[in-house]
This record gives C-alpha cells, sequence and structure tokens, in this order.
C-alpha cells in the first residue's frame, strides 16, 4: 500500500496541473520557473516541464502561514 501511495505522490505533473493544485494559472508558474521568483523543484525532458506531486505538496507546506 505505501509502495501506491510513493508512486502517486512521485507522479509527474504537467504545468497546468501543478499550477492547478497551487492556485495559480499556468502563465503564472512559468514565469516563476524562468524568473526564478518562486523555486518549485520541476524537471525538464527536452522541452517538457513536469513537477512531482510530493514537490508541489512540500511547497505549498512550507508556504503556508499560521497565524
Amino acid at each position: 500500500m505505501n509502495e501506491h501511495r510513493n508512486e502517486t505522490r512521485d507522479r509527474p505533473l504537467t504545468t497546468p496541473e501543478a499550477a492547478a493544485i497551487i492556485g495559480v494559472t499556468p502563465g503564472t508558474l512559468e514565469v516563476w520557473r524562468c524568473t526564478k521568483r518562486v523555486e518549485i523543484p520541476y524537471t525538464k525532458i527536452g522541452r517538457c516541464v513536469r513537477y512531482r506531486l510530493r514537490d508541489v505538496l512540500a511547497w505549498l507546506e512550507s508556504n503556508t502561514v499560521t497565524a
């Protein structure tokens, strides 16, 4: 069961998929990536950019502000 969970968290996401999880537009995510304004780990496969679900979720967690 844990193996399946890890496979799901390692699943590659497209820019639109990652942007939807974060709650921004794909264009915003592309600008962040190109300007290094926000650093979310990604992988390039040729011209294709992929994000791991675990990295997107970790970024969201690390940017959560609590009062």
